[in-house]
């Protein structure tokens, strides 16, 4: 019989976080997987645990995923425990569910620490509905990829960024949405916890004079709510056709006129092409 794979929400700042049950899961399994075991073995010291440990991150999880499976169907237990926060959200984690769960192994969830949950719930924005975005793509045309395809978004948008990248990441998320309320969440439930209830102007106004400190989550608002038109395909790639004289890319274009109008991107984009061939 395969042993379980407990996933171990872990503090995000504050030690006091930790559940009494991910505190007995990690006494009472076989071996640990851990995103950086320097880190784990700080909180195993401070439960006073010691616990076999094995290295499970990005850049060994295709060898180090098979490794702690083949010992999972062996029938012994693991907890997986990241350096902070939820396991398999934004995280490598993902994969190492997926492959116990194609095998039969019994994964459980241990709740408790994540940052973007903290981070809407102090955010002051609708928390309803939201859209948890993780880290931007790093590269400039794919980042703005990403953030066409939110423009018509009503949900609260929610992202991850390291604060080398925060300047910038402002400055794309300020372009492409223009000037939306936000909160700024960092370095929640440690010492110097800072949540800022502003907009994307202002942040980007406010952090080009004040270095970046910390991990940052953002909260952004979503896209208001449109008013149904009543646009026909036609008139959409007309629409379409008047951005493309201007310079857009027919792609970009057909993304923003959709978004706009609510009419199918697919069919907007054939009805486009259409209309070009004919003028």
């Amino acid at each position: 019989m395969s042993g379980t794979l407990y996933l171990i929400a872990t503090p995000i700042g504050n030690l006091g976080d930790l559940s009494p049950r991910a505190a007995a899961a990690l006494e009472e399994v076989d071996f640990i997987a851990a995103e950086d075991t320097r880190v784990t073995m700080k909180l195993l010291r401070h439960l006073g645990v010691r616990k076999p440990m094995v290295s499970y991150h990005e850049h060994n999880k295709a060898s180090a995923g098979p490794a702690i499976l083949s010992r999972l169907m062996a029938g012994e237990s693991c907890a997986l425990a990241t350096d902070a926060g939820t396991p398999a959200i934004s995280d490598p984690g993902e994969d190492l569910v997926r492959l116990c769960a194609g095998n039969g192994v019994t994964v459980q969830a241990i709740p408790g620490c994540c940052a973007l949950i903290s981070a809407l719930a102090v955010s002051g924005l609708p928390t309803g509905r939201f859209a948890f975005e993780g880290f931007l793509p790093v590269n400039r045309a794919q980042r703005k990829e990403r953030l066409q395809s939110l423009l018509g978004e009503e949900r609260t948008l929610i992202f991850y960024e390291a604060p080398h990248r925060l300047r910038v990441t402002l400055a794309d998320l300020l372009a492409a949405f223009g000037d939306r309320s936000a909160a700024l969440c960092r370095e929640l439930t440690k010492l110097h916890e800072d949540v800022r209830r502003t907009t994307l102007a202002q942040a980007a106004e406010w952090y080009r004079e004040n270095e970046p400190r910390g991990e940052y989550v953002l909260v952004i608002a979503g896209a208001e709510r449109r008013e149904e038109t009543a646009v026909s395909l036609d008139q959409g790639a007309a629409l379409v056709l008047e951005r493309r004289e201007k310079g857009e890319r027919m792609k970009d274009a057909v993304r923003q006129v959709a978004a706009d109008t609510g009419l199918a991107r697919n069919e907007l984009y054939d009805a486009a092409l259409q209309a070009a061939r004919e003028q």
